[in-house]
């Protein structure tokens, strides 16, 4: 399970920045008519969620969650500053879960 709590770590951080600049990207494109960038963020930011999506599947599986509770952790990419809620939540629901496991 902690092999597969890495790669969750690192996407999540990643998505949730790379989310907080499609926003400003968005804010930018309706606000402002500024289109450039929100047309290399928005490609950049949907392919880093579906490999998020991956790796939240791959540490449920092996951490044997049930389906809503990974949905939630799914939606975690989807709103802004919620992803680094989220992997703090899940880092120490895994190493509780290891720590149980290893008493």
């Amino acid at each position: 399970m902690e092999s597969a709590l890495k790669p969750f770590r690192v996407l999540a951080y990643i998505v949730g920045v790379m989310l907080l600049v499609l926003c400003v990207a968005m804010v930018l494109r309706y606000g402002f008519g500024i289109v450039g960038i929100s047309k290399i963020v928005a490609p950049i930011h949907g392919f880093l969620y579906m490999i998020y999506l991956v790796t939240v599947m791959n540490l449920g599986m092996k951490a044997r969650w049930n389906w809503p509770y990974m949905l939630g952790i799914m939606l975690g990419g989807t709103v802004p500053f919620l992803s680094f809620y989220i992997e703090r939540r899940v880092t120490s629901r895994v190493h509780t879960a290891l720590a149980a496991a290893a008493a």
